[in-house]
């Protein structure tokens, strides 16, 4: 039987390209990719609801299926401050994940970052290993979490110190014990949930960094 897919996140590096393709997945009958704005991929799988995450709660009823994948992220720039950012990197993403929860959602696979940690000197790190640690709080049958290191792709907005990392960093991980921090793309992340959700699973299962890389 087919499986239905929720995407928050839809619209970033690794959102639009997991989208494009769980799309053609043969075990996925519907995709349901909530977002702030429009969705400029379309397909017969595919459908987009615009969604204000301020007031989530309005949209429980889109959150059925057996699938939820997070991808929502910003910067600090982005959202205007510190306190904007962790309501989208933490707030955001728990409250969905806490309807999927409600829902009776079975599998919930998160974008996460090397080095989460909650006592990390980091604030972004910090945040991310907050929402890990709220998310393994709900019960669902299985969590997949994936902590990337740098990411390139094309994005809609320029970030600077991640364009000089994506041109250095290949030629540093070249070094001996380095390689497994080596850069990803957002497409190669999206390859890896996918390969994930395909296969059978239970628990709390967390890859990072050359794991992150489809074989």
């Amino acid at each position: 039987m087919a499986k239905k897919a929720i995407v928050i996140g839809a619209t970033g590096l690794i959102g639009s390209h997991l989208v494009e393709q769980l799309a053609q997945e043969k075990s996925i009958g519907e995709i349901v990719a909530l977002t702030r704005r429009p969705l400029s991929f379309s397909h017969p799988k595919v459908r987009n609801e615009q969604v204000d995450f301020e007031h989530l709660e309005e949209y429980a009823d889109l959150f059925h299926g057996d699938l939820l994948f997070s991808c929502l992220g910003t910067t600090k720039k982005q959202a205007g401050g510190l306190e904007q950012q962790c309501k989208v990197d933490v707030e955001y993403q728990f409250r969905a994940a806490q309807l999927a929860a409600d829902n009776g959602v079975a599998h919930y696979l998160l974008v996460s970052s090397s080095g989460a940690n909650t006592k990390s000197n980091s604030a972004y790190l910090r945040m991310k290993g907050e929402l890990e640690q709220k998310i393994l709080s709900l019960p669902f049958a299985r969590i997949s979490i994936f902590r990337p290191s740098l990411l390139i792709g094309k994005r809609a907005d320029l970030r600077p110190a991640e364009k000089i990392g994506a041109i250095v960093l290949p030629w540093v991980c070249r070094l001996p014990g380095l390689h497994r921090y080596r850069p990803i793309t957002g497409s190669q992340v999206a390859e890896k949930m996918v390969a994930v959700c395909e296969k059978a699973g239970t628990g709390v299962e967390t890859f990072t960094l050359d794991e992150l890389f489809y074989t």
